[in-house]
Parts: C-alpha cells; structure tokens; sequence
C-alpha cells in the first residue's frame, strides 16, 4: 500500500492499483509491498533490492530493463525525478511521489479526484506497460481488473 502522507483516498487507491497491475499480489505478499523488487522477479524466484538508499540499476537482459520498485521505475528516469523531485533515496515514499508526478505529467490527476478510473488508466497507460492499451509487448491486464484492484483499495469510481 502506498506510504506518502497526505495522498487523497482516490490518488492512494490508484496507486495501490498500479503495483497490483505491475508487481501483482503474490509477489507484493513477498516482497515489501513491491517496494524492493526488480522487473522479471517471480513468486518462485523473487529479485529483492535490500536498501533503499539508491535505484538498485540491475539490469535484466532477458526483459532487457532495470526496472524496480512498485512502479517499476526504470533507472535512467529515476536519475532524473531524483533530481527534479528533490529525492534523498529510492523509498517507498519516494517512489510514490515519482508515481504521482508521472500521473501529473499526463495529466490524469483530474480524472483520478473525479473517480472517471477508466479514463486516468488510459492516459497513463504509456507509463505503465501491464495497462491496457500500453503497447510494451508485456501482459496487459484488462480494465475490470485494474478497477477491482482500484476499489479493494476503497477507490471511488464514478458513477
């Protein structure tokens, strides 16, 4: 679950949405939240990072990224939100404030606060590649999953 103070209860259940659609359950119930693993981790075969002083920057070349954290930030953008945001380390507070700078950044905020989910999740769906309609070539979830996941987190949806 995201650990950002201050999150509205529609912006922490859209985040709560991504790391389930990115990380998944069963290795969020592995792992601390997802918070600490890199891309191409299973349940069987977890990939932890141990500290979150920096990005970890492992690469995978069977995925052919570096991807980590709950959101699965790559390393050469996390150089660059360490500096635009200001962030000390990669801690799950840090990796949150990242996730919400990249909704800012497509400009899905209004939509997260009006409960319109449907339309948020395609206008980041450039960002995260397990989104519908993505194009990464990775497993793209369907909506009703992410919606799920959005209200198990006490999500408001639009009616």
């Amino acid at each position: 679950m995201p650990r950002l103070i201050g999150l509205t209860p529609n912006q922490f259940a859209f985040l709560h949405m991504i790391t389930v659609s990115e990380i998944g359950r069963p290795l969020m119930a592995v792992s601390d939240e997802g918070y600490n693993v890199i891309v191409g981790s299973t349940v069987g075969r977890p990939y932890l990072f141990r500290s979150y002083a920096k990005h970890p920057m492992r690469f995978n070349p069977a995925v052919k990224s570096d991807a980590a954290g709950a959101y699965q930030v790559m390393g050469r953008y996390y150089a660059y939100y360490k500096k635009y945001l200001q962030l000390l380390d990669f801690s799950p507070a840090s990796q949150d404030r990242i996730a919400i700078c990249l909704i800012n950044e497509c400009k899905a905020m209004p939509a997260i606060e009006a409960g319109d989910i449907e339309k948020a999740i395609h206008l980041t769906r450039s960002r995260w590649a397990s989104f519908p309609g993505a194009g990464y070539g990775q497993n793209e979830h369907a909506m009703g999953f992410l919606i799920d996941a959005y209200q198990e987190a006490h999500g408001r949806a639009a009616a």
